[in-house]
């Protein structure tokens, strides 16, 4: 890669330029996020996340995108105020993005270049094959809401699948590892 992942250039929620240097030192969870898609529940849970971890150095990220069936077709403000107002979000959040495909954003490249795997991916592929949805290729996100787990040392650990809820023993038990890794 030709950035490392902390340089990527990066826009907050608010238009503000960004990168995810501002959080050197933590274990973060970086979510493509929708506001209409049937896994948008997953914000309470991710809230809850960010609340009962943070003070040992978790940050939930929130990426939204609009690459699955135009689930996220609002703008950076709509979405904002969509997240405070419905589920309390206090995680940090960030402009829209391109999570898929030739365009996707340089984040979801290194991304998906570092971790090419999506643990039960194969879960999610038939949930969607069940609605008549043909999923993405690997390496490729598969779905809103799909998970990666970022050690402290910025190196990508896991990558969960969309459906995996918040409070998954899978997931939380890989948090807590990586919080105490370092």
């Amino acid at each position: 890669m030709s950035q490392t992942l902390d340089a990527i250039p990066l826009k907050k929620i608010d238009g503000s330029p960004a990168t995810l240097a501002e959080h050197a030192g933590k274990v973060l969870l970086i979510v493509n996020v929708a506001s209409k898609c049937g896994l948008t529940a997953q914000y309470t849970g991710l809230e809850a996340l960010y609340e009962r971890y943070r003070d040992q150095g978790l940050v939930v990220l929130g990426f939204p995108a609009n690459d699955f069936a135009g689930q996220e077709p609002g703008s950076d403000s709509e979405i904002a105020q969509f997240c405070t107002a419905s589920f309390g979000v206090q995680f940090p959040m960030y402009s829209k993005l391109v999570a898929t495909g030739p365009d996707k954003h340089p984040l979801y490249a290194h991304l998906t270049a570092t971790r090419p795997d999506t643990e039960d991916r194969a879960r999610m592929e038939q949930m969607l094959k069940g609605y008549g949805i043909e999923p993405t290729a690997r390496p490729e996100v598969v779905w809103n809401f799909e998970k990666f787990l970022i050690g402290r040392d910025g190196s990508v650990l896991r990558r969960f699948a969309p459906d995996t809820a918040p409070d998954a023993e899978a997931l939380t038990t890989a948090i807590e590892a990586a919080l105490s890794a370092g």
